[in-house]
Parts: structure tokens; C-alpha cells; sequence
């Protein structure tokens, strides 16, 4: 028979020549690897125009926002609907999900045809239809009764507005369904149920046929990142990017609709476009979608018969009929076994007598058109591919598509001709790729299992971070209780069991500008430890000239003796001047000790407890001034005039007093908290007299000591409280200072990875580890600036090397409850210690400057802000100024050091 002749023909120069004839002829159809990266380049530009806001408007590819935004992590679970509409064919399913310690999917489902009349008709009518063909479901499985969740695939191109609310931007495929075009398809769904009144359901989500595949892909595979369609009805594709992972519905079928492909479109495809439904539109998917690919194949066989080169110049009726040359026949006929023996049945089909010439002909002119679409499919998968790597900053991309329709599954070279245009085109790309066999269905009930489990994640995360957020009320009671402690540590009554000590400092005046001389400073704060040379000029250019440098106190010298301590003091100080080349000389000395000490004059510092950490034994109880000396003495390398004994807040108050002589407040919010202000001589009962002001350092970490912030501490606060180095104490400090905000965080992470609503329940060994959540983290992630991948590097960095950036949003959100409510509770009191300056003067209205000072404040980027429009909203009769002390509270020590000397040698 023939099929033995054409087995033999097949290897034959005959061959050869034929397969030539049809190359020359189809030469513009055939493109080069160069011609592809260009097409892969366009579409990138398309992309980009299609994601921007100004450039969407007129973009060909719409990046559609899906709302979809997660994959499944596996702990889904419940029974759910689907409906799948994209094309002639409708499916009904139900899907149950569970996940006890395996996952699994079992399906039931039914497929209801959609008559044409119906495409064709009212939308009325076609949502009826499916009204009718879900209650028919329903009741074959006896679970018309039960009010389940639904997933409604709506394969047409949609604007969304959110997850279950989608609006037809315009029918595809055929259908014809008038006054559905512009309108919510969910809402006309539920209307149609409603009007039947015979059932419930609850529609969670709308998606397209795309992103149900890569859902369901993503079920199995959780690097499935892109979901690709290239089936009868058109190709979508979509793109789970990096940022803020929400899924784009590209509708990548309109891609060449504003002329990028016209060079490479050919006679053919300009027959079809004028022939379709749509002319114009959709030109991408006529040139790659299996609707189009035999239709294409029959235009080419006609126009090459006519021209003498196929079928000796014969036609038929049937060649010559629209859509009679399926794109089935172009699949088998490019079968390695059995492609010729079908190109020779097809073709006797359509009426012809082919010669074993014309039989090859026409499979050479089937590979042609289905290589052309593979490989156009392949430069825009490409550039698709390009875009997640780029957003991820990748050297190279691992990920995996997911992948349904008739063409990949049924054509036999297909997929392999996509997949090796796609490694050549993007090597850096490890890309694998995933069948969907049980279709978009199945995709639809996992957006809404994904939904409903995410639904019930979100309110739990939300209810424990509502614990961390705080009402106005609750931050007016702050303020009230504040206040209350700041007068009880006034009082000498009953300042021995207030938490707010309110210790004098002897600092009785802010610089008037008179000042001159050279004064060392002492900074000891924490575990950085700094020594300055301050210059102070007086007069019409007066200004104030500093040297420092900075030293390191090693934990083990924290941690030790108080010798060992200021010995090492000593001998920094001893270096400074050194390299000042200022060896032996004695200058008068502000030593700014920023730890609650009880003074009773200028010069005298009496340590009552350390803080910050800070343990070296040997120091409470004893003057900090003294133990300097003595340290100094030992040495017997220099001698120094210790004059005044601060803190940092004052100092911080005193710098920015020398520029702004409404400054009377001091405000430290970094390693530690505290705040200092001038107090009425009359109201600070530790010290004799009445007359003037008095810097007070209120030392307020400790306020809640006594359990006046019980009410607000969560069971994070009190994690991080009893590792602490002093448990039960600083409540205030341990709530919003920078030693503390990363281990809150930290342990909230924790809690939430414990809980399976945070990095997939998978937890690392390195956020175990106590301290390694640096507050730096919480102004580094929180920047406006900082994109959600760099999120994901910090993430990364402590060993959560999977986190996803679901993962990085939630992040976000807890370093910004936490350090909200920091910033709050800072603003609440604040306001405490404005309003009672406001009240002791008996003012209506008070303005006021607040120096400030400490590393949350300065590189926390919302920190001050929130701060502000506490104090402001707390505190509505004070106008506050919130200066930022930008020379840190060694100058502030030298200042008080050099106001000190003024009033000793003024005789004051």
C-alpha cells in the first residue's frame, strides 16, 4: 500500500527536495534565534508598560492584578467548588483538600456543554445556564444543602478589584454574551443564583484558567511560580513576582495588538486576524494558540495548491471551508511513527488525492507553523522569566512552570521544541516544567482553599498583634499614670517607692551664650564609650569646637569589677589626651554617667542600680565621681577637675539648649530611654529651697516597675523580660528602647513559626538565638525605600533561607506594630512631662523645644513621626518643637561643665 511507499520515500532526496520547496515558500514564517530575543525584548518593554499606572492605559499585555496573593503551603484543608468556564466546554467540580501529615486531593466532577446559541446570547441566559448546571451538581451529590466556598475560573480578560469581585474587559474565544462586557461576573453569578433561590454558596475567588493551573502546580511544586496556557481556545500566562507577591494575569494573547510583531506577521496571519471575530485583536494568540495553528496550516495548503506547488493545483470544498482543518490533524500528523500515514488519511478527508510528495509537504508545512508557535511561546516565556530573576536579583533563577492545554499535552514536539528555545534563550534560567493534568478546575478550589486558609491565618496573626496596638484611651491612661509617678517621685514621701525616681541634678541653669574655655567630656552610655576635647567660644561668633574619639568597653570589663571598669575609663582617657598631644594637662571635667544615679550636689554621682546590661560589681551605692578619681589617682599619668556628674539626657538637653534657648527638655531613644526637664525648685522636695528651676532626670525606663504597665504587656513583653539581664525591672525601657525592639520582634516571629502562620511553620536555628534580631533590622525594613527582596536578604541572613515574600510583608508588619506602639508609648510620656511644665507655670498654652537624642529616634524612619503626632494628639495645648541633638551628649557634658564654671567663677 501507500503507507509502505511513503515509509521508503521518507528517506529519500525526493524528500529532501519537497522539504525545501515548502522552506523557501514559508522562509518569512521560520524565525531565527535573533528574530526570537527581539520578540523576548518587546515583550519585556510590554511588560513594563503594562505594570506601570501611566503606561497601563494603552499597554497591549494588561498585567491584570489577580488579588491572588499565595501559593498553597500544603495545610489546606476542607471540601470546596469550582466552576471552570473557558471555553465551549463548563465543569462543575468538587474538591476536597486535607493535609494530616500528607497532602491530598481528591476530585469529583462533571462537564455541561455550552450551546452556541447561549455564547451568543444574553449574559442573562448564560449565567442561568450555569446557575442551573451548579444546582444540578449540587443535587447528584446530595450536598445542595451545605453553604460551601467557591472558586469561579472565568478565563477571559478581567479587571479585578479584588479577590472575589472581576470585571469582563472584553469576550474571547467566541463568546458573544452581550451585557456581560464592563459588569462584575460574580455578580452576575450570585444573581443568578439568588433569582433560582434553591441553593447557597459562598464565592471566594474569581480567577482565570492561568492562574488555576499554576495553583495547582503550586499544590505539588512550590517553586511553581508562572502558570502557562497554550490550548484551543488562546495562551495567557502569568507572572508571581517578587514584589508583594500578587499574582498578574498578563493576557498576553493581545501582545502585537499595537503593531510590535508586524514585521513578523505574515500573509497568513493577516487572513485569519481579517476573518476572525475580532479583527485587530488578540494578534499574539492567533499566531500561537491551538485555535488558530490548523487554521493557519489550511490557509498555507490552499494558497500553495493554487500556486501550482501542492495537490497538482487542486482544491475542494472541504480545504476551502473554514475550520475544517483542525489542529488535532496538524498533531498527528507530526507523530515520528505515524505522521505521514495521518497526513495521507487527513488529506483523503478533505477530498484530496495526495502524492506521497504532497503527504510531506504538508507535514513539513505543520511543523513549520507549530515550530513558529512553540518558539514565539518560548521568547515571551523568556522575558517572563528575566522579570522574576531580575526582581529577585538572582545570578540564576530556579523555578517552575506550571502548564495546561490541549496543544502542550497533545502535540507531540511541542514541548520539547518550548522547552530547549527557553534554555537557549534564557541560560541562566533552571527552569522546570509541570503538567497540570487535572486542570484550571482544581486550580479554582485551591485559590479559594488558599483564600479561606489564609482568611483564618490573617485573623489570628491579627489577633495577637492587636495585644501590640494601642488605643487612644489606652495612651491617655499612659500619660495619666505617668504623671502620677512623676509627682510621687517628687515628693520625699514617697519618692523611696516611686518608679520614676525624679533624681535633682544640680544642673540650675541652661547656657546663656557667656561661656568660654576648654573642657573634656566623658560619654559613657553603653558599650561604646567616647572622650572629647570640647572648645567653647564666646562673644558675636561664639561656637563650640569638639575632638573626640571613641573607645570599646568589652563585656568582660562590664560584666567585672568597678576597678577594672574605670581603670579602663582611665586609661582611654589617658590615650585621648595623648593623642591630642595634650599629655598631663588638667582641664575641667563633665562626666556624663548615663545610668540612675542619686546626686546631692553638681560633682557627685551616687550609682543606684546599673542598667543597659552593664554588671561590674563594687559601683552601686558608691559616687561614680569618686571611683574616677580614685581610678585617675592610680594611674598618676594626668589630673583632671571633675565638675559635674550627668546623664545623657541632660547633656542632650544642654546641647540643644545652647542653640535654642527654649529647649528644656532632654530625650534619649536608643540602646536606652529617659527624659530630663527643668522642674519648679518648688515641687523637687529632695532639695532645699524654693527659688528658680532644677534639671530633673526623671530616669523613666523604670516606670511599670511597681505593675503600672501590666495591663499592657503581652506575652512577648514578658518573654523578653525574664531573659533579661535584670528581670522585672526597666518595664518602660524594655517596651520602646532599641535594646529591646528586635528581641520583641523576634519573639513574636517565633510565636507565629510555632503557630504555622509564618515561614511555612519551619523555624531556624539562628532566630532561636536570643539578641539576633538587631533593632537596626526594624529601621532597615520599615524604610519606605527598601524593597521587599532586600526585606528577604535580612530574612536570609538569619538563616531563613525560604522565607517568601509573604513571608517579608508580614515581617514588615510586626517590626511596624512594634515599634508603633514604642513610638507611642514615648509620645504618651511625653505628653506627661509637657503638660506638667505647661501646668506648673499656669499657662494655657505652652511652646516648648524638646532635644533629642539616640539611635531609634534618628534612624528609625517613622519612629519620630509616630512620636509627633502622639505628643500632639496627647498634649493639644503645648507646641513642641523637637530638636535633634546632632553632636550627641558629650558636648551636652562639656556644656554643663562650662555653664558650671561660669557660676563658680560668677560666685554663684
Amino acid at each position: 500500500m501507500i503507507a509502505s511507499h511513503l515509509l521508503a520515500y521518507y528517506f529519500t532526496e525526493l524528500h529532501h527536495d519537497h522539504v525545501q520547496k515548502v522552506d523557501k515558500f514559508l522562509y518569512h514564517m521560520r524565525l531565527s534565534d535573533e528574530n526570537l530575543m527581539d520578540v523576548s525584548k518587546r515583550f519585556r518593554r510590554e511588560m513594563d508598560k503594562g505594570l506601570g499606572r501611566d503606561t497601563n492605559p494603552t499597554a497591549a499585555v494588561k498585567m491584570l492584578p489577580t488579588f491572588v496573593r499565595s501559593t498553597p503551603d500544603g495545610t489546606e484543608t476542607g471540601d470546596f467548588l469550582a466552576l471552570d468556564l473557558g471555553g465551549t466546554n463548563f465543569r462543575v467540580l468538587l474538591v476536597r483538600v486535607s493535609s494530616n501529615g500528607k497532602q491530598k486531593v481528591e476530585m469529583e466532577n462533571q462537564i455541561y456543554a455550552i450551546p452556541e446559541n447561549i455564547m451568543r446570547g444574553s449574559g442573562t441566559e448564560l449565567f442561568d445556564h450555569i446557575a442551573e448546571c451548579l444546582a444540578n451538581f449540587l443535587e447528584k451529590l446530595g450536598i445542595k444543602d451545605k453553604k460551601l466556598p467557591l472558586g469561579f475560573t472565568f478565563s477571559f480578560p478581567c479587571q479585578q478589584t479584588k479577590l472575589d469581585e472581576s470585571f469582563l474587559v472584553s469576550w474571547t474565544k467566541g463568546f458573544k454574551a452581550s451585557g456581560v462586557e464592563g459588569r462584575d461576573v460574580v455578580g452576575l453569578l450570585r444573581k443568578a443564583i439568588k433569582k433560582r433561590g434553591d441553593f447557597d454558596i459562598d464565592i471566594v475567588a474569581v480567577i482565570n484558567d492561568t492562574v488555576g493551573t499554576m495553583m495547582t502546580c503550586g499544590y505539588d511544586d512550590h517553586h511553581c511560580e508562572i502558570g502557562l496556557i497554550v490550548v484551543g481556545a488562546g495562551p495567557r500566562e502569568l507572572v508571581d513576582g517578587d514584589e508583594g507577591r500578587m499574582c498578574v494575569n498578563m493576557e498576553w494573547g493581545a501582545f502585537g495588538d499595537d503593531g510590535a510583531l508586524d514585521d513578523i506577521r505574515t500573509e497568513f496571519d493577516r487572513e485569519i486576524d481579517a476573518g476572525s471575530l475580532n479583527p485587530g485583536k488578540q494578534l499574539f494568540e492567533k499566531m500561537i494558540s491551538g485555535m488558530y495553528i490548523g487554521e493557519l496550516v489550511r490557509l498555507i495548503l490552499v494558497k500553495m495548491a493554487k500556486d501550482g506547488l501542492l495537490f497538482q493545483g487542486h482544491t475542494t470544498p472541504d480545504l476551502l471551508t473554514t475550520g475544517h482543518f483542525q489542529t488535532s490533524f496538524v498533531s498527528a500528523m507530526e507523530n515520528k511513527k505515524s505522521g505521514l500515514v495521518s497526513a495521507e488519511q487527513v488529506l483523503r478527508g478533505l477530498g484530496l488525492d495526495p502524492s506521497p510528495e504532497d503527504c510531506v509537504a504538508t507535514q513539513r508545512v505543520c511543523q513549520i507553523v507549530s515550530t513558529r508557535a512553540a518558539h514565539l511561546c518560548a521568547a515571551t516565556l523568556a522575558a517572563v522569566l528575566r522579570q522574576i530573576r531580575d526582581n529577585k536579583a538572582a545570578e540564576r533563577l530556579r523555578t517552575t512552570v506550571g502548564v495546561d492545554g490541549s496543544v502542550y499535552k497533545n502535540h507531540p514536539q511541542f514541548a520539547r521544541r518550548l522547552n530547549k528555545m527557553v534554555r537557549l534563550l534564557v541560560p541562566d534560567c533552571d527552569v522546570r516544567f509541570l503538567r497540570s493534568e487535572d486542570g484550571s478546575g482544581k486550580g479554582a478550589a485551591m485559590v479559594t482553599a488558599v483564600a479561606h486558609r489564609l482568611a483564618k491565618q490573617h485573623a489570628e496573626r491579627q489577633r495577637i498583634l492587636n495585644t501590640l496596638r494601642l488605643s487612644r484611651d489606652q495612651l491617655l491612661e499612659v500619660k495619666k499614670r505617668m504623671e502620677e509617678e512623676m509627682n510621687r517621685g517628687l515628693a520625699k514621701k514617697t519618692h523611696a517607692t516611686a518608679t520614676v525616681k525624679m533624681l535633682p541634678t544640680f544642673v540650675r541653669s541652661t547656657p546663656d551664650g557667656t561661656e568660654r574655655g576648654d573642657f573634656l567630656a566623658l560619654d559613657l552610655g553603653g558599650t561604646n564609650f567616647r572622650v572629647l576635647l570640647v572648645r567653647v567660644r564666646s562673644g558675636k561668633r561664639r561656637s563650640v569646637e569638639m575632638h573626640n574619639k571613641i573607645y570599646t568597653i568589652p563585656q568582660d570589663i562590664t560584666q567585672g569589677t568597678g576597678e577594672e571598669l574605670f581603670d579602663h575609663i582611665v586609661h582611654c582617657i589617658a590615650d585621648f589626651l595623648e593623642y591630642m598631644g595634650m599629655k598631663g594637662a588638667s582641664l575641667p571635667l563633665g562626666f556624663t554617667f548615663s545610668f540612675p544615679c542619686h546626686q546631692t550636689r553638681l560633682d557627685q554621682g551616687i550609682l543606684i542600680k546599673w542598667t543597659k546590661g552593664f554588671k561590674a560589681s563594687g559601683c552601686e551605692g558608691e559616687d561614680v565621681a569618686t571611683l574616677l578619681k580614685d581610678a585617675i589617682h592610680r594611674s598618676e599619668d594626668f589630673d583632671l577637675d571633675v565638675v559635674a556628674v550627668v546623664n545623657d539626657t541632660v547633656g542632650t538637653m544642654m546641647t540643644c539648649g545652647y542653640e535654642d534657648p527654649q529647649c528644656e527638655v532632654g530625650l534619649i531613644v536608643g540602646t536606652g530611654t529617659n527624659t530630663c526637664y527643668m522642674e519648679e525648685m518648688s515641687n523637687v522636695e529632695l532639695v532645699d529651697g524654693d527659688e528658680g528651676r532644677m534639671c530633673v532626670n526623671m530616669e523613666w525606663g523604670a516606670f511599670g516597675d511597681r505593675g503600672e504597665l501590666d495591663d499592657l504587656c503581652t506575652e512577648f513583653d514578658r518573654a523578653v523580660d525574664d531573659q533579661s539581664t535584670y528581670p522585672g525591672k526597666q518595664r518602660y525601657e524594655k517596651m520602646i528602647s532599641g535594646m529591646y525592639l528586635g528581641e520583641i520582634v523576634r519573639n513574636v516571629l517565633l510565636d507565629f513559626t510555632a503557630k504555622g502562620l509564618l515561614f511555612r511553620g519551619k523555624l531556624s536555628e539562628r532566630l532561636k538565638t536570643r539578641g539576633i534580631f538587631e533593632t537596626k533590622f526594624l529601621s532597615q525594613i520599615e524604610s519606605d525605600r527598601l524593597a521587599l527582596r532586600q526585606v528577604r536578604s535580612i530574612l536570609q541572613h538569619l538563616g531563613l533561607t525560604s522565607s517568601t515574600c509573604d513571608d517579608s510583608i508580614l515581617v514588615k508588619e510586626v517590626c511596624s506594630v512594634v515599634s508603633k506602639r514604642a513610638a507611642q508609648l514615648c509620645g504618651a510620656g511625653l505628653s506627661a512631662v509637657i503638660d506638667k511644665i505647661r501646668l506648673n507655670r499656669g499657662l494655657e498654652k505652652l511652646s516648648i523645644t524638646v532635644g533629642v537624642d539616640g539611635t531609634l529616634y534618628k534612624l528609625h524612619p517613622h519612629f519620630a513621626t509616630i512620636m509627633r503626632e502622639t505628643l500632639r494628639d496627647l498634649a493639644p495645648n503645648c507646641e513642641v518643637t523637637l530638636a535633634q541633638s546632632e553632636d550627641g551628649s558629650g558636648k551636652g557634658a562639656a556644656l554643663i561643665t562650662a555653664v558650671a564654671c561660669r557660676l563658680r567663677d560668677a560666685g554663684k
